[in-house]
């Protein structure tokens, strides 16, 4: 479609899951990374307002190279910076913001804005986002995302965050997601690895499931 941007990332590796590791401290961050991508989830995001954040993406990144690791809550280019010196390579936010997006993008970093709104995800899109972050999902709703994808272009990468969890990812793929971000239902701070790697089989079977 003319007026959207096709920028030149990493490639985008695993199962469209992104584990949110929000409250993760950085001397437990490698040990729950590794139990995720064991259990067949390699995209992990730790938000800028947890402990040490660019800590744990640095000793993430480093110790599983192959994952695509990097921030959620990232507001401000500045912040992409920080994240893309530590070795992240995902840029999650909870809004739109244009400054964000496209030095996402000059840095060769994937872009996941958040969105809600048929403008928000436009905007996205036209300044090159490599995907849409539904941010509440709950508050689209499944029909909501299906009167969304009848006027997205078809190969919009839809991620639905916010009230979504494995037992209902078929009725979201049905509707059009393209994957799913999962915080609480994966991890919340006091976990521990082996928590976090139970929970994420039971993601991946679910996505398989509903994927097949």
């Amino acid at each position: 479609m003319r007026g959207f941007m096709t920028p030149d990332v990493p490639a985008r590796p695993g199962r469209p899951l992104v584990a949110i590791l929000r409250g993760v401290e950085p001397s437990e961050a490698t040990g729950i990374a590794r139990a995720l991508v064991e259990a067949g989830i390699t995209w992990i995001e730790v938000p800028l307002n947890s402990p040490s954040p660019l800590d744990s993406i640095a000793a993430m990144a480093q110790a599983l190279p192959d994952a695509l690791i990097g921030a959620g809550t990232v507001l401000w280019p500045e912040e992409v910076a920080q994240v893309a010196a530590a070795g992240g390579r995902l840029v999650v936010s909870p809004d739109c913001d244009a400054d964000v997006i496209q030095a996402t993008r000059r840095l060769g970093m994937v872009s996941v804005p958040g969105v809600l709104t048929p403008s928000e995800c436009f905007r996205a899109l036209k300044l090159g986002a490599d995907g849409l972050k539904v941010f509440p999902a709950f508050r689209m709703g499944r029909d909501g995302l299906k009167a969304l994808r009848a006027v997205l272009p078809p190969e919009a990468q839809v991620y639905m965050v916010g009230g979504v969890g494995p037992a209902d990812f078929g009725d979201w793929v049905a509707a059009g997601a393209s994957g799913f971000g999962l915080g609480s239902s994966l991890y919340a701070p006091g976990d521990t690895a082996a928590d976090v790697a139970s929970r994420a089989r039971e993601a991946v079977a679910a996505w398989d499931e509903a994927a097949a």
